[in-house]
């Protein structure tokens, strides 16, 4: 199913030369919500009900190529798997010329108001069965050989979840999280002597590029949340680390995320000894 036909991209979705990385989220939101309207299951009878609707429980995403101010993005979407309550969609982010540009695997649940899944009503699911596809793709982390996990840093940042970065249902918007990860990452750089405004030219060093995370608990409005960052790898073309996000002493977030460097053009290439300095033992 096309969700998103050929989007221009505009100046305000851009971080620099490249569109922000919060924007593949915002992409697979809207298509979400594209299906949902498609099965008529929508998000609008789901948040009157006070439900979370098509909260994401796992996310695997690999960016191939960062789109620029160049870029129109159209987004097709499968689903892959339907259950009686889950729903795994592919996302496929493509080019004018229909090279993708990113790969997402998304499975998502509908929160009831008391907690716990609901089902998918019996209307949806023989339409989302009706438009089920297998697929081979494997977006997110692969295996990496980068050195000693326990030779490279751990580091801890804290934020309060405040009213520009909720829903309507009152947690914590779930594009916000890698934001929050990406902080913490700029603030251990910063305390390490490297500031990542004079790194960034030609090269756009610590964007996302694969990531895989679980989905265990909401983040409510007013809460603290802690997020742990544990440096697991590192080569000359990957970051990988390991994210912990808690509101108390359980993890509500785990996740594997692999920062990597893009060109101007939005095409994958190495880091520099000066970005991957910090994380020397």
């Amino acid at each position: 199913m096309r969700t998103i036909d050929e989007h221009q991209v505009c100046f305000g979705e851009l971080a620099g030369p490249l569109v922000h990385g919060a924007r593949f989220f915002d992409w697979q939101l809207i298509s979400t919500q594209q299906v949902a309207d498609a099965v008529e299951y929508p998000f609008q009878e789901l948040v009157d009900d006070d439900a979370i609707p098509y909260a994401p429980v796992g996310l695997d995403t690999t960016v191939h190529r960062y789109p620029t101010f160049d870029d129109t993005v159209t987004m097709e979407v499968t689903p892959s798997h339907v259950g009686d309550s889950s729903l795994q969609l592919v996302y496929e982010a493509l080019d004018g010329g229909g090279e993708r540009l990113s790969t997402a695997r998304m499975t998502h649940v509908t929160i009831a108001p008391e907690g716990g899944a609901l089902p998918l009503p019996d209307a949806a699911r023989r339409r989302l069965r009706e438009m089920e596809m297998e697929t081979t793709v494997e977006p997110g982390p692969r295996d990496l050989d980068g050195g000693d996990p326990e030779s490279y840093p751990i580091f801890t940042d804290s934020f309060r979840i405040r009213s520009p970065h909720i829903e309507g249902s009152e947690l914590a918007y779930f594009e916000e999280y890698p934001r929050f990860a990406g902080i913490a990452l700029e603030s251990f750089l910063e305390d390490a002597g490297t500031s990542l405004g004079d790194l960034a030219g030609d090269r756009q060093p610590f964007r996302l590029r694969d990531w895989h995370w679980e989905f265990g608990a909401t983040v409510p409005f007013e809460s603290t949340l802690t997020v742990e960052s544990d440096v697991r790898a590192v080569t000359e073309e990957t970051v990988r680390i390991e994210h912990t996000f808690r509101t108390g002493d359980g993890a509500n977030i785990e996740g594997v995320t692999d920062y990597g460097c893009f060109d101007r053009d939005g095409e994958p290439t190495t880091f520099t000894d000066e970005m991957l300095a910090p994380f020397e033992g």
